[in-house]
């Protein structure tokens, strides 16, 4: 779903925006993916990340059609067609509108309007935001060949988001409960029956400037006039990701050999299970739906004294990215990383937004944060940034020792803050299983446990941490680029295969 939104969540920034996404069918070539609908409406007014299913219907889609599947005939009947979405934030509110226009194989047809509002609270002290939704309007018919209708009579409807906005990834967590009527008319007669819906379902997410993910589970209770009973579960989730891929540059005769591109993907995948025992039974439908990946060229490394170097695919990705922007040939790799150099390089590796200097006729002095930095350094307040959102720390209250060279342990607890996950250690007074955990000062042990947890860190052959080592420009790049992986590729993971598949 491409979206006029930025790399951070909309409402968290305090912006007025107004996002209009459509879906509609390619006529010379019609696309049919199952998605389990129920005609159910539900949708997440918080957290606007770049990923999002179109709606909480179990319905797909790319930038050429939606489609999603009916179920209160006892029979799936497969719709495609046009879904737009618009959403505004005013005031604390987002108010967020959802029309489909869909028709089935054998001439069904089905209209849908919904509009939620969602009201938004920053909490600023404890760096989150909560969201409570509700309905604002409704209006759904469905039309058989033979003229039997569904129409949609009342529609009740709640939902909460609580969403941790951390300095290098936001992650949400979702709830959903709600119920849905139908006005059911057979045909030319004037036979009239209601059919209701309950549902109740959660959503999970996470998004950053490297990827996004939602993945929603609902369960659905389709209750007919009788009393009987259908089932369905519906498992859905949006995922995009901006992946680093080298290209090579085949002409001998020219100034460089290869270059990286940044390739941005988008799928939507899913699974459906129901249990219709007055109708088709048994089933699952599993989903699949790519967009068109998009590709954007980077700058060329051309450094000399990387051939054959071990990280030499490290650095020449971050120099790429920007991340290292070094002004020579020789980027010497074997000496050490500078606190400064670092601390500059995490928060452009993740797009993390500086401070912006205040706008004022009168421009005051700007005082530094620490006396041994320099506020005229076109970097300075990439630094002020990191101290302000909890990043990085000077290694007293006054002095920040930038030129000094960067600890193993140092480089750890910057890449655990960033990801706001320092506090998923155990409670105080643990070890860590490497045999220095002693030498591990106990303001970092919380980070290198995490680290050592995510997969980004390990011991040596020996098991040791070496907290006090210093890092190598090739050692901090290294671990720098698997920082990126886990925001490219560990979060899908979890955010998505975990949860659809493995659980």
């Amino acid at each position: 779903m491409e979206a006029a939104c930025t790399s951070r969540f909309q409402f968290k920034k305090g912006w007025i925006e107004k996002t209009m996404i459509t879906f509609s069918p390619n006529k010379l070539n019609r696309l049919f993916v199952f998605a389990c609908v129920l005609c159910i409406s539900l949708f997440l007014v918080a957290p606007h990340a770049e990923a999002k299913p179109p709606d909480y219907n179990g319905g797909v889609a790319n930038e050429y059609i939606y489609e999603e599947v009916f179920f209160l005939t006892g029979h799936p009947i497969e719709f495609s067609g046009k879904a737009t979405i618009t959403e505004k934030e005013n005031k604390g509110k987002v108010t967020s509108t959802y029309r489909f226009t869909l028709t089935g194989k054998n001439g069904e047809k089905l209209t849908r309007s919904v509009v939620y509002v969602a009201d938004l609270e920053k909490r600023e002290d404890k760096g989150q935001t909560t969201s409570n939704s509700s309905i604002k309007s409704y209006s759904e018919k469905i039309t058989m060949p033979d003229k039997t209708t569904y129409t949609l009579d009342d529609y009740q409807f709640s939902q909460g988001t609580v969403i941790d906005n951390r300095p290098a990834s936001d992650y949400y967590s979702g709830n959903v409960v709600g119920r849905k009527i139908y006005k059911v008319k057979y045909g030319s007669t004037k036979t009239e029956d209601f059919i209701t819906v309950h549902f109740s379902g959660r959503n999970m997410g996470y998004e950053n400037f490297w990827g996004a993910t939602e993945t929603q589970l609902i369960d659905y209770e389709i209750v007919k006039p009788n009393g009987q009973s259908a089932f369905v579960t519906s498992k859905v989730s949006d995922s995009k990701s901006r992946v680093l891929q080298y290209e090579p540059h085949d002409p001998s005769l020219s100034s460089f050999t290869g270059g990286h591109a940044v390739i941005s993907e988008s799928n939507m995948i899913g699974e459906y299970t129901y249990n219709i025992p007055y109708g088709d039974g048994v089933g699952t439908i599993h989903l699949n739906r790519k967009r068109t990946p998009k590709i954007e060229r980077l700058i060329v490394p051309k450094f000399r004294d990387l051939n054959k170097h071990w990280a030499k695919d490290h650095i020449e990705k971050l120099y790429s990215l920007g991340v290292f922007d070094e002004t020579t040939q020789f980027f010497s790799p074997n000496t050490p990383m500078k606190r400064y150099q670092y601390t500059v390089g995490i928060l452009k590796a993740v797009d993390i937004r500086v401070l912006e200097e205040p706008k004022s006729k009168k421009k005051a002095p700007r005082t530094p944060i620490f006396k041994d930095l320099n506020v005229k350094d076109p970097d300075y307040l990439y630094i002020e940034s990191a101290v302000e959102k909890g990043i990085i720390t000077g290694v007293t209250p006054d002095r920040f020792d930038p030129d000094a060279p960067l600890t193993r342990v140092q480089a750890i607890a910057i890449l655990v803050r960033a990801l706001g996950m320092e506090g998923r250690a155990p409670s105080p007074g643990f070890r860590t299983h490497y045999v220095d955990d002693y030498q591990i000062a106990d303001w970092a042990k919380d980070s290198v446990y995490v680290a050592t947890e995510l997969g980004l860190v390990s011991g040596d052959e020996r098991n040791r941490f070496n907290p006090k080592q210093p890092l190598t420009r090739a050692q901090a790049a290294a671990l720098t680029s698997r920082f990126l992986e886990f925001l490219e590729d560990d979060l899908q993971q979890n955010y998505r295969d975990d949860i659809l598949f493995f659980n």
